[in-house]
């Protein structure tokens, strides 16, 4: 795996793990702060499916899932041949600190610069609404919302 091709992002969340493990992993939390649909299965082997914008849908299955502490799982997009469903992995630590949460985010498995150019600017925009909603704040209508995905 390319190292250049790997999206690596960390933010500071005003939570207790759990909760932030709740927001990542039960499908009415998730869309508090992303997407309009969500189905997930949160076990190996389980699915994962959101439709993140409300035009597209993220689609795979966890690999790993530590409570409270870490998940993984396979992703890609419904209907692209560029990221198809499961052709990339994402894994998301939960480390406490003592004002919250640090959420490290690691995305590999992207086919070129530009689709990982793409999802960072993704990660950046839902990691800050995951945030916001992990304080209690409501993250607001969400700007991405009818974007379309990879073709």
């Amino acid at each position: 795996m390319e190292e250049s091709l790997v999206v690596r992002r960390e933010t500071r969340v005003p939570a207790p793990p759990a909760a932030v493990f709740a927001l990542l992993t039960d499908p009415d939390k998730i869309l508090r702060w992303m997407g309009t649909e969500a189905q997930v299965e949160p076990h190996t082997g389980g699915l994962y499916l959101v439709n993140v914008t409300g035009a597209r849908f993220a689609r795979g299955a966890f690999r790993e899932v530590v409570p409270v502490h870490r998940l993984a799982y396979s992703f890609g997009w419904e209907g692209s041949e560029i990221v198809p469903p499961g052709s990339s992995l994402v894994e998301i630590d939960l480390i406490e600190e003592p004002e919250g949460t640090l959420v490290r985010l690691t995305h590999s498995g992207l086919p070129n610069a530009e689709q990982c150019a793409g999802h960072a600017e993704g990660w950046a925009h839902y990691l800050d609404r995951l945030a916001t909603a992990a304080a209690g704040r409501d993250p607001g209508p969400d700007p991405f919302r009818g974007r379309g995905g990879p073709q």
